[in-house]
């Protein structure tokens, strides 16, 4: 049974320990991050459930997006601003497993949702007069259904691997979260299978959904290309520039950080390099699709109005 097989009841989260006398100004800092990240995804998911001119396979796709990062952000900085205002930085072997199996569904889910965005806009450039009658309402759905399922069974066969190693000591975990690799190195059992097991999940979950999104914009720009007005190429290309910018934020940054040597003398900048996939991309994505988006902020305009009313 687990309870016999590990004798650790918590762990330790370290945090950003190097900057242990700038805790209160880290503790603003994420507070206003989150605060942003939360009104911003959850504001833009609202617009679109609500505003029945947004109900759309692109909005109905970016809805997904905004829940799926609105729920990414809260399984981490809670916890993380806890730590930082309180200084109690233990957190259960169930909170641990949690945050964690969490965090891996929801990365994997957006890479099949960014996955199905790109397919969707790509309906809509390349097959425009097929577009109708391919993306349907039930297709929408299915295709979101499947990127969130297969996000969070990818994960749960490693959690279950996960769960049968023995963690007998340390319990300090240096990051801010419960984090794979850092979480990895406090078991005391062979891990081999569990790494391979892994290697073979990220090349069926992770490369096929990465490689379609590039195949399907090398195919979107050359139809942009090939419009000979530059006003056409241009309708065209704002029907897809928001997407490929938040597709170009969230694999750039997890490509940066995971890039970063795994070595002792890089841990500060390990943890401060993954803030850019946990912070930035939600933190980013309802600006640059609201900010370059007419239909999101006609809705915007139009509910603040009948609010003022």
């Amino acid at each position: 049974m687990l309870g016999n097989q590990t004798k650790l009841a918590e762990f330790i989260l370290l945090g950003f320990r190097k900057f242990y006398e700038l805790q209160t100004l880290l503790f603003l800092i994420f507070l206003v991050i989150y605060v942003v990240t939360i009104t911003g995804n959850i504001l833009t998911f609202a617009l679109i459930v609500f505003d029945r001119h947004l109900h759309t396979p692109m909005y109905f796709f970016l809805g997904n997006l905004s829940f799926l990062e609105a729920c990414s952000s809260s399984n981490i900085f809670p916890q993380m601003l806890l730590a930082l205002i309180t200084g109690d930085r233990r957190i259960s072997f169930t909170g641990c497993f949690t945050q964690w199996y969490l965090f891996g569904s929801l990365e994997a889910a957006e890479c099949f949702l960014l996955c199905a965005m790109s397919y969707d806009r790509y309906l809509a450039i390349c097959k425009p007069l097929h577009y109708a009658t391919t993306m349907k309402t039930h297709t929408s759905i299915h295709l979101a259904a499947a990127s969130w399922f297969s996000g969070f069974i990818a994960c749960l066969v490693l959690l279950i691997l996960m769960l049968q190693l023995s963690f007998c000591g340390p319990s300090e975990i240096d990051h801010y979260f419960c984090e794979y690799f850092p979480l990895l190195k406090l078991s005391c059992s062979d891990t081999s299978v569990l790494e391979i097991t892994r290697y073979i999940l990220a090349v069926i979950f992770t490369f096929p959904p990465f490689f379609l999104t590039i195949t399907s914009y090398v195919y979107i720009i050359a139809a942009i290309l090939k419009i000979p007005s530059a006003a056409g190429r241009q309708k065209a290309f704002s029907t897809c520039s928001s997407h490929l910018i938040v597709v170009s934020i969230f694999y750039g940054t997890l490509m940066i950080a995971y890039m970063i040597p795994k070595s002792k003398k890089n841990r500060e900048m390990q943890k401060i390099s993954s803030l850019l996939y946990t912070a930035l991309s939600p933190l980013v994505n309802p600006f640059i699709y609201s900010l370059r988006n007419k239909e999101v902020k006609n809705s915007l305009r139009n509910n603040i109005r009948k609010l003022v009313r």
